[in-house]
C-alpha cells in the first residue's frame, strides 16, 4: 500500500476530480459543472509547480472555480446556444388564433381535455360539451397551451 501514496499525488487527485466533473457535466447539462472542474485542473497545475496544503488548495480550487464561472459561462452559453429560429416568437398575438378551425385528433369531454391538429400541431384542447376524435371544431380562446373550441 506504500506505493498508493507515491501514485496518488495531490495534482493526480485533483486532475482526476476534474475529470469526473467533465463527465458529471455531460450527464447533467447546465454548462457549470465543467467550471468546477477546470478550478480542479488548475489546483493541479499549481500543485505540480508549488506544493500546497489542502486548505491553500481548496483556496485555490474555490476562488479558481468561481473565477471561471463568473468569466466564461455567459460567453460559453452563447457559443453553445444553438439556433434562435426553433424559439418560438412571443410577439405573435396568440388570440389570432380564435375564428380558426381545427381537427379533433382525441375525442373531447367537458371532464377531461382531448387533442387538436391546428396548423400541423398537437394541442391540448377543452370544450364544454362532447366532441369525437375527427370533428372540426371552431377555436374559442386559448388559455396558457390549451385551445378553448366548440363544434361548428
Amino acid at each position: 500500500m506504500e506505493w498508493l501514496k507515491d501514485v496518488l499525488t495531490p495534482e493526480l487527485i485533483w486532475f482526476l476530480v476534474g475529470f469526473v466533473l467533465v463527465l458529471c457535466e455531460f450527464v447533467i447539462p447546465g454548462l457549470v459543472i465543467v467550471f468546477f472542474a477546470v478550478g480542479a485542473w488548475i489546483v493541479a497545475v499549481v500543485c505540480f509547480f508549488k506544493p500546497l496544503g489542502l486548505n491553500a488548495q481548496l483556496g485555490v480550487f474555490i476562488a479558481s472555480s468561481v473565477l471561471s464561472l463568473l468569466v466564461a459561462r455567459r460567453w460559453l452559453k452563447g457559443v453553445f446556444k444553438g439556433f434562435g429560429a426553433a424559439k418560438q416568437d412571443m410577439s405573435v398575438d396568440m388570440e389570432d388564433f380564435v375564428g380558426q378551425r381545427a381537427v379533433v385528433t382525441q375525442a373531447i369531454t367537458p371532464t377531461m381535455p382531448g387533442k387538436v391538429e391546428f396548423h400541423g400541431t398537437a394541442w391540448n384542447a377543452e370544450a364544454k360539451a362532447e366532441i369525437g376524435e375527427g370533428v372540426t371544431v371552431e377555436i374559442t380562446g386559448k388559455e396558457n397551451l390549451t385551445l378553448k373550441v366548440r363544434t361548428l
